[in-house]
């Protein structure tokens, strides 16, 4: 498994590359919690790519990719089964849009945090994403500009993974 080393100075590639990222508002934390903000440390796999096919092309990629569709969402209810799954909207429970109109799910990598099997109450939805244009927080997600972004998943195996600390050793 090939794992990305990322911390609050960037998210580095083997080969040295460095690419500067968005991380939480809450910081990084070693127990996540939903709706806190924070970016949990841990070594998560990279699950699959999703994308907006009417802005972009496919990634050029090795993981699987899925066109964002109109009415996808991710259920960040702890209460409701489908936490931290994809649902199809309209959704009755708390959730994430994927087709959002700012461009930060033009490019989605799902992350391998809390999945197997989701956990309530211990964090949803956190994904590799496109950072706002000031890399302003997220809301736990590692974020790099679309570029980056693009460059770093045509780089990097299928069993890859976020390994996400506090300091790069």
């Amino acid at each position: 498994m090939l794992k990305l080393q990322v911390s609050e100075s960037g998210l580095y590639l083997p080969d040295g590359r460095r690419f500067r990222c968005a991380l939480g508002r809450g910081g990084l934390v070693t127990q996540k919690r939903e709706g806190d903000g924070g970016t949990p440390i841990g070594c998560w796999p990279i699950r699959q790519i999703y994308y907006r096919a009417d802005r972009i092309d496919p990634p050029r990629c090795a993981l699987p990719l899925t066109k964002i569709e109109m009415d996808d969402g991710w259920c960040d209810d702890p209460k409701h089964p489908g936490y931290n799954r994809p649902v199809k909207l309209p959704f009755a429970a708390s959730h994430e849009v994927m087709w959002r109109d700012d461009g930060l799910y033009d490019v989605v990598g799902v992350l391998g945090h809390n999945d197997e099997p989701p956990v309530p109450g211990e964090g949803s939805a956190i994904f590799l994403h496109v950072a706002r244009p000031d890399y302003g927080p997220t809301e736990g997600c590692v974020a790099l500009a679309l570029p980056d972004l693009l460059s770093v998943l045509q780089t990097i195996p299928a069993d890859s993974a976020l390994n996400i600390r506090a300091k790069i050793l």
